[in-house]
């Protein structure tokens, strides 16, 4: 069911949704956290689509807010949209659409559609914030899911997450290297359990698309957990990672993905290992990060003390 509010407010939206409950189309009760999302005009519908599939997994009030262009002179105001039941998925989807002065989306305009005593988890899809801590949804949110991949430059947006993190920060640049690490950590626990010394490790590579921040990333954690700078080798846009190697006085361990499905894994003394390694989906990668509600530590240190050990060739 989907309801219009064109010319609203966020106390009358609150209001619509307590007489959707009474009538028995809304049910709160159930609910886990509340997700913001700090969406972009021309894109919220893709948002909308990843946090309905991952609100199967965990029930939630999903508000999304969309700052409407109108040019100079705008007029302040708001239409809304109220959706619940098969139009939800297992959440109650309320969309925002905003004009003027609340374009700038801020703490007291979604306040009133807060679940109570709830956490909140605030989602910038699309438009990267500055400092996601310091932004007035940020500031009230237990999680701060950003997407570097999605800035002009990744690099940069990455560097500026480092210098401005604080705890409950992530990405889902890392997220989308779960499978990575995953593997790698496996491989090298596997090559330690055979006789090799990773004390030895002498190199880190790690080749991927120029415009991968999970590329940055996947060094940076490498570089941490073996005490290497690791060299980041840059390969066309829109391939994503495509090589792993580190290099020890035993031998290489080696991880190949050339496409976007399987990897191949090779190490000293073994025959080759063919890994299904698929890219993730922005579903799977919002599913995963509702799942915690803790801050990621490793993300954390990844970022501040990680990303200064990578260097480019």
């Amino acid at each position: 069911m989907i309801v219009d509010l064109p010319g609203t407010t966020t106390g009358a939206v609150n209001r619509k949704l307590m007489d959707l409950r009474d009538e028995g189309g809304v049910v709160a009760l159930g609910r886990v956290l509340t997700l913001v999302v700090l969406a972009s005009e021309g894109t919220e519908e893709e948002a909308i689509e990843a946090a309905n599939a991952a609100s199967r997994e965990h029930p939630c009030r999903i508000i999304v807010h969309v700052p409407v262009e109108q040019g100079d002179g705008a007029t302040d105001g708001m239409d809304a949209q109220i959706r619940v039941g098969g139009d939800a998925g297992a959440a109650e989807v309320i969309v925002l659409r905003c004009s003027g002065v609340l374009a700038e989306v801020d703490e007291p305009l979604v306040s009133a559609l807060l679940l109570p005593d709830a956490p909140i988890v605030a989602w910038w899809p699309r438009r990267l914030p500055v400092n996601a801590a310091a932004s007035s949804i940020g500031a009230i949110a237990h999680r701060r899911i950003t997407d570097s991949g999605n800035a002009p430059d990744t690099r940069a947006a990455l560097g500026r997450i480092g210098q401005t993190y604080t705890a409950g920060d992530t990405d889902l640049a890392w997220t989308r290297l779960t499978n990575w690490r995953l593997q790698l950590a496996a491989a090298v626990d596997e090559f330690i359990a055979d006789g090799g010394d990773v004390t030895r490790v002498t190199d880190v590579r790690v080749a991927g698309s120029v415009d991968s921040p999970s590329t940055t990333l996947l060094a940076a954690w490498l570089s941490l957990r073996l005490g290497v700078e690791a060299t980041v080798h840059d390969q066309p846009p829109g391939l994503g990672i495509g090589r792993v190697e580190i290099v020890t006085g035993d031998g290489s361990v080696t991880l190949v993905r050339p496409d976007a499905e399987v990897a191949t894994l090779t190490m000293p003394g073994q025959t080759d290992q063919r890994i299904a390694l698929p890219k993730r989906t922005l579903q799977e990668c919002l599913a995963e990060e509702l799942r915690r509600l803790d801050p990621d530590e490793v993300f954390g240190e990844v970022v501040t003390e990680g990303l200064p050990l990578c260097h480019w060739n």
